[in-house]
């Protein structure tokens, strides 16, 4: 009994490095892990409504009026009505139902020409007219993703804020660590989760895989809200983009597996 559990171990020992062995064979590659973060500003005023939400709105604030009971202002404004006829008529009034100071009416003549001097602020800002990219003032009822120009290879690309993972690191800390790199101190965002949201990986050019002894990159995605601050301005080149900027900007794959975690719009 002893030698029959002594050869099934020692088979299922040599089972498992065989099995180990061509693992390395197939992923013998080597890959360096990257940590990216998303970094995105959310709207800061409502989208505009389109025709059919207009519609909507407009027959809820219809059917509200209809089903709706008169306010106490309304019910003030009827019974001051009625007896400024019936004095004009030489009638007589209960004392305490005379307003001395300021009638309904009075009120909604003020409160009319109030009405007409307010003017709401424009939604298109001067960063919108001017098309300033850094600005974080444009598109206001928009996200906007903050991306950062780095070299990759022998080319510049617009990506997300992105860097090489350190040893000892987290990728959790390497996300932070590069979030801060990237836009400074001025700046705050909160990074959502230790586990990353997205992936994408690329293979170096024959040059630097050589040079790095490395065949990619392995880029592991967190997302980050923007709360205040901003980047700084001088000597770096970045922009904040929308949905549709993105996608001119970015390479088709590297937008399709950033795009599977944000929202459309």
């Amino acid at each position: 009994m002893l030698s029959k559990r002594f050869l099934l171990l020692k088979g299922y020992n040599q089972l498992k490095h065989s099995l180990r062995t061509q693992t390395q064979n197939i992923h013998g590659e080597k890959w360096d892990l990257f940590a990216a973060v998303c970094l995105e500003r959310k709207p800061v005023v409502t989208a505009e409504l389109n025709d059919l939400e207009k519609e909507y709105k407009q027959l809820m604030s219809d059917m509200h009026f209809e089903n709706s009971l008169k306010s106490n202002f309304e019910l003030r404004h009827e019974a001051e009505v009625k007896n400024l006829t019936i004095l004009k008529q030489g009638g007589e009034i209960d004392d305490k139902e005379i307003t001395l100071k300021q009638t309904a009416q009075d009120l909604e003549d003020l409160w009319s020409t109030e009405a007409k001097e307010f003017k709401a602020e424009d939604r298109v800002t001067d960063a919108d007219r001017n098309n300033d990219l850094k600005s974080l003032d444009r598109k206001l009822d928009k996200h906007l993703v903050f991306v950062l120009n780095q070299k990759v290879g022998d080319k510049k690309l617009y990506l997300l804020p992105q860097g090489i993972r350190k040893d000892g690191e987290t990728l959790r800390q390497s996300a932070e660590r590069i979030l801060k790199d990237s836009v400074g101190t001025e700046l705050k965002a909160q990074i959502y989760g230790n586990a990353p949201c997205g992936f994408y990986k690329y293979r170096y050019p024959s040059q630097v895989k050589n040079e790095k002894n490395s065949v990619g990159a392995k880029v592991f995605i967190y997302f980050a809200r923007y709360l205040k601050g901003q980047p700084p301005q001088k000597n770096l080149d970045y922009k904040w983009l929308d949905r549709n900027e993105l996608q001119k900007a970015f390479l088709p794959k590297y937008n399709s597996s950033i795009k599977q975690f944000l929202i459309d719009e």
